[in-house]
Protein backbone atom coordinates (compact mmCIF):
# COMPACT_ATOMS: atom_id res chain seq x y z
CA UNK A 1 0.00 0.00 0.00
CA UNK A 2 1.55 3.29 -1.12
CA UNK A 3 0.78 6.00 1.43
CA UNK A 4 3.16 8.67 0.14
CA UNK A 5 1.41 12.06 -0.04
CA UNK A 6 0.69 13.56 -3.43
CA UNK A 7 0.83 17.32 -4.10
CA UNK A 8 -2.98 17.37 -4.07
CA UNK A 9 -3.13 15.96 -0.54
CA UNK A 10 -0.17 17.70 1.08
CA UNK A 11 -1.30 19.63 4.13
CA UNK A 12 -4.53 17.66 4.53
CA UNK A 13 -5.00 15.86 7.83
CA UNK A 14 -7.22 12.78 7.99
CA UNK A 15 -8.13 11.51 11.43
CA UNK A 16 -11.34 9.53 10.88
CA UNK A 17 -12.66 7.18 8.22
CA UNK A 18 -15.80 5.22 7.41
CA UNK A 19 -14.41 1.98 6.01
CA UNK A 20 -16.80 0.08 3.75
CA UNK A 21 -16.54 -2.84 1.36
CA UNK A 22 -17.54 -2.51 -2.28
CA UNK A 23 -21.18 -2.26 -3.25
CA UNK A 24 -23.02 -5.47 -4.05
CA UNK A 25 -21.32 -6.93 -7.09
CA UNK A 26 -23.24 -8.14 -10.14
CA UNK A 27 -23.38 -11.92 -10.67
CA UNK A 28 -20.28 -13.29 -12.38
CA UNK A 29 -18.05 -10.33 -11.55
CA UNK A 30 -15.98 -12.27 -9.03
CA UNK A 31 -15.32 -11.47 -5.41
CA UNK A 32 -13.27 -8.57 -4.09
CA UNK A 33 -9.72 -9.33 -3.05
CA UNK A 34 -10.05 -7.12 0.01
CA UNK A 35 -12.82 -6.84 2.55
CA UNK A 36 -13.65 -4.13 5.07
CA UNK A 37 -11.80 -5.94 7.89
CA UNK A 38 -8.65 -5.98 5.71
CA UNK A 39 -9.03 -2.26 5.02
CA UNK A 40 -9.42 -1.52 8.74
CA UNK A 41 -6.25 -3.47 9.49
CA UNK A 42 -4.29 -1.64 6.81
CA UNK A 43 -5.50 1.75 7.99
CA UNK A 44 -4.48 0.96 11.57
CA UNK A 45 -1.00 0.07 10.31
CA UNK A 46 -0.72 3.53 8.71
CA UNK A 47 -1.96 5.55 11.70
CA UNK A 48 -4.29 5.41 14.67
CA UNK A 49 -7.31 6.50 12.65
CA UNK A 50 -10.75 6.74 14.21
CA UNK A 51 -12.54 4.11 12.12
CA UNK A 52 -16.25 3.45 11.69
CA UNK A 53 -17.52 0.34 9.90
CA UNK A 54 -20.88 -0.89 8.65
CA UNK A 55 -23.22 -3.21 10.56
CA UNK A 56 -26.42 -4.90 9.42
CA UNK A 57 -29.22 -5.48 11.97
CA UNK A 58 -31.25 -7.39 9.36
CA UNK A 59 -28.22 -9.16 7.82
CA UNK A 60 -26.19 -8.11 4.79
CA UNK A 61 -27.78 -9.40 1.55
CA UNK A 62 -24.63 -11.37 0.64
CA UNK A 63 -24.06 -12.90 4.09
CA UNK A 64 -24.42 -16.68 4.35
CA UNK A 65 -26.26 -16.34 7.66
CA UNK A 66 -26.95 -13.92 10.49
CA UNK A 67 -24.16 -15.56 12.50
CA UNK A 68 -21.67 -15.25 9.63
CA UNK A 69 -22.60 -11.59 9.28
CA UNK A 70 -22.06 -11.02 13.01
CA UNK A 71 -18.66 -12.74 12.87
CA UNK A 72 -17.69 -10.47 9.99
CA UNK A 73 -18.51 -7.43 12.12
CA UNK A 74 -16.44 -8.95 14.94
CA UNK A 75 -13.49 -9.28 12.54
CA UNK A 76 -13.78 -5.59 11.64
CA UNK A 77 -13.86 -4.60 15.31
CA UNK A 78 -10.97 -6.93 16.18
CA UNK A 79 -9.00 -5.33 13.32
CA UNK A 80 -9.36 -1.95 15.03
CA UNK A 81 -12.74 -0.39 14.23
CA UNK A 82 -13.87 2.11 16.86
CA UNK A 83 -17.60 1.91 16.21
CA UNK A 84 -20.17 0.49 13.80
CA UNK A 85 -22.89 2.40 11.97
CA UNK A 86 -25.87 0.31 10.97
CA UNK A 87 -27.68 -0.02 7.71
CA UNK A 88 -30.95 1.89 7.95
CA UNK A 89 -33.87 -0.01 9.44
CA UNK A 90 -37.51 0.71 10.27
CA UNK A 91 -38.12 -1.98 12.89
CA UNK A 92 -36.59 -0.69 16.13
CA UNK A 93 -36.76 -4.16 17.67
CA UNK A 94 -34.46 -5.51 14.95
CA UNK A 95 -31.80 -3.01 16.04
CA UNK A 96 -32.24 -3.77 19.74
CA UNK A 97 -31.98 -7.54 19.14
CA UNK A 98 -28.91 -6.98 16.99
CA UNK A 99 -27.28 -4.82 19.66
CA UNK A 100 -27.86 -7.59 22.22
CA UNK A 101 -26.34 -10.16 19.85
CA UNK A 102 -23.29 -7.92 19.39
CA UNK A 103 -22.77 -7.78 23.16
CA UNK A 104 -23.12 -11.58 23.39
CA UNK A 105 -20.53 -11.98 20.60
CA UNK A 106 -18.01 -9.80 22.46
CA UNK A 107 -18.38 -6.82 20.13
CA UNK A 108 -17.68 -4.01 22.58
CA UNK A 109 -17.90 -0.90 20.38
CA UNK A 110 -20.80 1.50 20.02
CA UNK A 111 -23.41 0.33 17.51
CA UNK A 112 -24.80 3.57 16.07
CA UNK A 113 -28.25 3.20 14.51
CA UNK A 114 -28.67 4.42 10.94
CA UNK A 115 -31.88 6.43 10.56
CA UNK A 116 -33.41 7.09 7.13
CA UNK A 117 -36.02 9.87 7.18
CA UNK A 118 -38.33 8.87 4.33
CA UNK A 119 -39.65 11.50 1.95
CA UNK A 120 -40.07 9.20 -1.06
CA UNK A 121 -41.60 5.89 0.01
CA UNK A 122 -41.21 4.20 -3.39
CA UNK A 123 -37.50 5.01 -3.38
CA UNK A 124 -37.12 3.85 0.23
CA UNK A 125 -38.88 0.58 -0.62
CA UNK A 126 -36.51 0.05 -3.54
CA UNK A 127 -33.49 0.65 -1.25
CA UNK A 128 -34.99 -1.67 1.36
CA UNK A 129 -35.54 -4.46 -1.17
CA UNK A 130 -31.91 -4.17 -2.34
CA UNK A 131 -30.47 -4.21 1.18
CA UNK A 132 -32.59 -6.83 2.94
CA UNK A 133 -34.39 -4.26 5.11
CA UNK A 134 -37.94 -5.11 6.19
CA UNK A 135 -40.60 -2.43 5.89
CA UNK A 136 -43.27 -3.00 8.57
CA UNK A 137 -46.87 -3.16 7.32
CA UNK A 138 -47.86 -0.21 9.54
CA UNK A 139 -45.31 1.94 7.72
CA UNK A 140 -46.65 1.01 4.29
CA UNK A 141 -50.11 2.03 5.49
CA UNK A 142 -48.80 5.40 6.71
CA UNK A 143 -47.65 6.26 3.17
CA UNK A 144 -50.67 4.80 1.39
CA UNK A 145 -52.33 7.31 -0.94
CA UNK A 146 -49.51 9.86 -0.68
CA UNK A 147 -47.79 9.25 -4.03
CA UNK A 148 -48.72 12.74 -5.24
CA UNK A 149 -48.42 14.54 -1.90
CA UNK A 150 -44.73 15.24 -1.27
CA UNK A 151 -45.27 17.60 1.67
CA UNK A 152 -47.38 15.13 3.64
CA UNK A 153 -44.87 12.36 2.86
CA UNK A 154 -42.12 14.51 4.40
CA UNK A 155 -44.18 15.10 7.55
CA UNK A 156 -44.99 11.40 7.89
CA UNK A 157 -41.36 10.41 7.28
CA UNK A 158 -40.04 12.96 9.77
CA UNK A 159 -42.50 11.80 12.44
CA UNK A 160 -41.56 8.15 11.95
CA UNK A 161 -37.85 9.00 12.25
CA UNK A 162 -38.47 11.14 15.37
CA UNK A 163 -40.44 8.33 17.01
CA UNK A 164 -37.61 5.89 16.27
CA UNK A 165 -35.02 8.24 17.78
CA UNK A 166 -37.15 8.76 20.90
CA UNK A 167 -37.61 5.01 21.44
CA UNK A 168 -33.92 4.30 20.86
CA UNK A 169 -32.93 7.13 23.22
CA UNK A 170 -35.02 5.53 25.95
CA UNK A 171 -33.09 2.31 25.27
CA UNK A 172 -29.80 4.07 25.99
CA UNK A 173 -28.73 5.06 22.48
CA UNK A 174 -26.86 8.37 22.53
CA UNK A 175 -25.58 8.79 18.96
CA UNK A 176 -27.40 8.50 15.64
CA UNK A 177 -26.39 8.48 11.98
CA UNK A 178 -28.89 10.08 9.58
CA UNK A 179 -28.97 9.00 5.94
CA UNK A 180 -29.91 12.34 4.39
CA UNK A 181 -29.85 11.35 0.69
CA UNK A 182 -29.06 14.99 -0.10
CA UNK A 183 -32.12 16.14 1.86
CA UNK A 184 -30.41 17.54 4.92
CA UNK A 185 -33.38 19.78 5.73
CA UNK A 186 -35.42 16.80 6.97
CA UNK A 187 -32.67 15.61 9.30
CA UNK A 188 -32.10 19.18 10.48
CA UNK A 189 -35.81 19.59 11.28
CA UNK A 190 -35.85 16.26 13.14
CA UNK A 191 -32.82 17.21 15.22
CA UNK A 192 -34.27 20.66 15.92
CA UNK A 193 -37.59 19.17 17.06
CA UNK A 194 -35.74 16.73 19.33
CA UNK A 195 -33.89 19.62 20.98
CA UNK A 196 -30.53 19.42 19.21
CA UNK A 197 -29.26 22.89 18.29
CA UNK A 198 -26.07 24.03 16.53
CA UNK A 199 -23.35 24.80 19.05
CA UNK A 200 -25.01 22.94 21.93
Amino acid sequence: MNCAPSPATTGITVSATLSLCAAILPPGSGKPEMYAADLVGLLKEVADFDISVAAYPEVHPEAKSAQADLLNLKRKVDAGANRAITQFFFDVESYLRFRDRCVSAGIDVEIIPGILPVSNFKQAKKFADMTNVRIPSWMSLMFEGLDNDAETRKLVGANIAMDMVKILSREGVKDFHFYTLNRAEMSYAICHTLGVRPGL
